[in-house]
């Protein structure tokens, strides 16, 4: 046992505050200068994590206190990760739950301890924001240990240790009667509480590596952690893969690293427990176990939840395809797609009968939204088909994929809420009432209900209304769900978009464009308010005439365009649509651009 290194995750869900928790762990540790301008959310590290406030990769850091570092891994929130907060629990040997204080438990949270639980990873649990005005936290301690008993906690589980926190204002405390100064008394908990890692010193070396990372200059780094011997600098090791135990190769550390604060820092060794980092191994990937003996057997891996969404990629045939991206052909999207499985061991990519279409699974909108964002910003431009669901034939039945929902609305959007999930094929389990007026529904629901709603759910509630979803199995086929109740609105002709036509149009329903977008014909340019799609020009010009007459030349107002982000294109799309992707644009069109082809192929499906 290495009694001065303690490997902890941070889990929980969503918007908790694990990592404001992680930023005051690090300042407290010493592991800034006073001076130095460390920006908010450290460990959200990527654009898109700090453009949406989440965190989306799992993290390494770690912390000094008392001559014991700290390893800590930052995970993310949001259900549609789950995969990286699966994979590095094994990595550690405890865990930090952080629950809000007014919101108590959710369904994140739930799927994190559980995962947590059957590992059998001590747990210290931090009720975090206690001092938000409405917090409760003695009665959410209450609900956390009901978590544990649902899910059938052992006896030293049911000891976890609580602590009381606020992250944002950086004091920790072991009651709900004291405000701690520091975070002390957290930094004490983990020390006590967590194991130290356990592991055969003397042995021949064998690692695991859990993450990828990259960098330009010394390629492919492998993370993971040493479970037995020394790991070292030139050691040259067998690498294998439980997955592919036949296939084995040898190989050399070129460059090795340990964490220390943000930085990595190269060292000669790293002992049983340490978090590592190694370069020198281009084919290096997830899930590998690296072994000083040649016959050595590969470490069992996590096993990772299966995808429950999938969506075709595709390469962009619109008219406006390659004006504006820089990574346009079949082998550039597959090539790009099939790396993405290198670093997320969630994501399933499958080649297609086309070759130039790709099948991708995921764990959920979000999940694929983010690689359609990643790749965009990076110059390639593609389309995307309607997120699907996975279904699965269970003794001889059709199953799908559910979802439960736990919806948090003002009690006057109520019923809305429940007419429109039960439209949906959702089953409400639960009504109760909650904090300040809000009124909680639990809810069952197929996850193809889910698909189009929560833009819709935003709308319903006026902005007030939260909404959290979690994989809940499969369950038999709940049968068919309606399309969406509006049409689309699609370009009658190619141009630029003028107010003029824009006037006459935005009487048939809502605008996705402003004065000067160009158009082409089958782009879809707005939603129509009535049911069916309606051809409309807005590229139509106002006829000039040398007769002036009084009111004619009265200023044209036009209603603010609804701008539709990626993920609520994603939603608004259906089979016949595709969203066109580029760095510069985001474009919905008809699968058939041309009218009369629609119309055709609608009279042959009996439309």
């Amino acid at each position: 046992m290495t009694t001065n290194i303690r490997n902890v995750a941070i889990i929980a869900h969503v918007d908790h505050g694990k990592t404001t928790l992680v930023d005051q762990l690090l300042w407290q540790s010493g592991a800034f200068r006073e001076n130095q301008n460390i920006a908010e959310r450290v460990m959200d590290s990527g654009d898109l994590e700090r453009e949406r406030g989440i965190t989306i990769l799992a993290k390494n850091t770690s912390v000094q206190f008392d001559g014991t570092k700290i390893n800590i891994v930052d995970t993310p929130g949001h259900a549609d990760f789950g995969g990286e907060v699966e994979r590095v629990l094994k990595m550690v040997d405890g865990v930090v739950l952080v629950v809000d204080a007014f919101e108590g438990p959710m369904p994140q949270t739930k799927f994190v301890l559980k995962n947590a639980l059957e590992l059998s990873l001590p747990i210290v649990c931090c009720v975090n924001k206690v001092d938000r005005p409405e917090a409760r936290p003695d009665e959410v301690v209450d609900e956390v240990l009901e978590l544990f008993m649902e899910l059938e906690a052992n006896n030293e589980q049911l000891d976890s240790p609580f602590i009381f926190a606020s992250a944002k204002k950086g004091w920790a405390s072991k009651t709900t009667q004291d405000e701690g100064k520091k975070m002390r008394p957290l930094f004490e908990t983990l020390i006590e509480y967590i194991p130290a890692p356990k592991g055969d010193s003397s042995a021949e070396t064998q690692a695991l590596i859990y993450n990828i990372d990259y960098s330009s200059y010394l390629g492919r780094i492998g993370i993971g952690r040493v479970v037995n011997g020394t790991a070292r600098t030139n050691d040259t090791l067998t690498i294998v893969n439980v997955h592919e135990p036949d296939n084995k190769k040898s190989v050399k550390i070129s460059k090795l690293y340990v964490f220390d604060g943000l930085e990595r820092k190269e060292v000669a060794e790293a002992g049983v427990g340490s978090i590592i980092a190694i370069a020198g191994i281009p084919e290096i990937k997830i899930g590998d176990t690296l072994n000083a003996a040649e016959n050595a057997a590969p470490l069992p891996f996590s096993k990772i939840s299966e995808p429950t969404l999938s969506m075709n990629f595709m390469v962009n045939d619109s008219p406006f395809a390659g004006k504006e991206g820089k990574f346009l052909t079949s082998r550039q999207v597959r090539e790009r797609l099939y790396r993405e499985l290198n670093t997320d061991v969630s994501l399933r990519v499958e080649d297609t009968d086309s070759t130039e279409v790709f099948k991708i699974s995921g764990r959920g909108e979000l999940h694929l939204s983010i690689l359609i964002e990643t790749m965009r910003r990076e110059g390639y431009e593609f389309q995307v088909s309607k997120p699907a669901v996975l279904f699965k034939e269970i003794d001889g039945e059709r199953h799908e994929p559910m979802e439960a929902v736990i919806i948090d609305v003002p009690e006057e959007f109520t019923g809305v809420v429940i007419q429109k999930l039960g439209s949906r094929r959702g089953e409400m389990l639960q009504m109760a009432a909650s904090k300040g007026g809000y009124t909680r529904l639990n809810f069952s629901i197929p996850a193809r209900g889910l698909i189009g709603y929560r833009s819709e759910f935003l709308t319903d509630t006026k902005g007030n209304g939260i909404i959290n979803t979690l994989f809940d199995g499969y369950a038999p086929y709940k049968g068919d769900i309606a399309d969406r109740p509006q049409g689309s609105l699609i370009s009658f002709e190619t141009g630029k978009a003028v107010p003029y036509g824009m006037y006459n149009a935005q009487e048939r329903g809502s605008l996705f464009v402003v004065p000067g977008t160009q158009v082409y014909t089958g782009m879809v340019i707005g939603r129509n308010a009535r049911s069916g799609d309606m051809e409309v020009n807005i590229c139509k010009q106002k006829k000039l005439l040398n007769v002036r007459a009084a009111g004619k030349d009265e200023a044209l107002r036009l209603v603010p365009a609804e701008i539709l982000s990626l993920e609520q294109c994603l939603e608004f799309i259906t089979d016949d649509e595709l969203v066109e992707v580029t760095p510069e644009n985001l474009r919905i069109r008809k699968r058939l651009l041309d009218g009369n082809a629609r119309q055709r192929a609608g009279k042959g499906k009996g439309v």
